[in-house]
């Protein structure tokens, strides 16, 4: 499977807890038989968490050594560029011969990158995130783990 993992998850994989083991444990994410990659904005994203949060080192050697395991896909590809206009359209109902049906939704800007790097690359994005849910079969294949559920086991 080619997975396009959203910062929430690199996040959860980041704490080292039993939530990722888990998580893990139910959908083999890393178990070497899948390609999985992340969009260049979600290192972005992490660096700003670690710097708000204060990661301590342990943490970022952590995520240093998730990150390693990805490929990193950078958003300055004309195909990416295009679709994140088409998703943020789309997503606002206002995309010409796509109506949305549904009242208009507000993305975040980073995430409207993230899945138009999942959409064109045609990856299952990996998500603990809702904002992605009228996407799923629209413009991408996604994957939603409900990170409390596993907090709760």
């Amino acid at each position: 499977m080619d997975y396009l993992l959203d910062t929430n998850i690199l996040v959860i994989y980041s704490r080292e807890s039993k939530v990722a083991d888990k998580i893990e444990g139910d959908h083999h994410i890393f178990d070497g038989g899948n390609d999985v990659a992340m969009s260049i904005v979600t290192l972005g994203e992490l660096n700003s968490l670690a710097k708000q949060f204060r990661y301590g080192e342990k943490r970022k050697n952590r995520i240093g050594e998730i990150l390693s395991q990805l490929y990193e896909i950078d958003i300055n590809i004309r195909e990416i560029i295009d679709r994140y206009g088409e998703i943020d359209a789309y997503s606002q109902g206002r995309l010409e011969g796509k109506p949305f049906g549904e009242s208009s939704r507000n993305m975040g800007k980073n995430d409207i990158w993230i899945a138009a790097t999942a959409s064109v690359f045609n990856m299952t994005l990996v998500t603990s995130d809702k904002d992605f849910d009228h996407l799923d079969g629209a413009y991408l294949k996604l994957k939603y783990i409900d990170w409390e559920k596993y907090n709760k086991r």
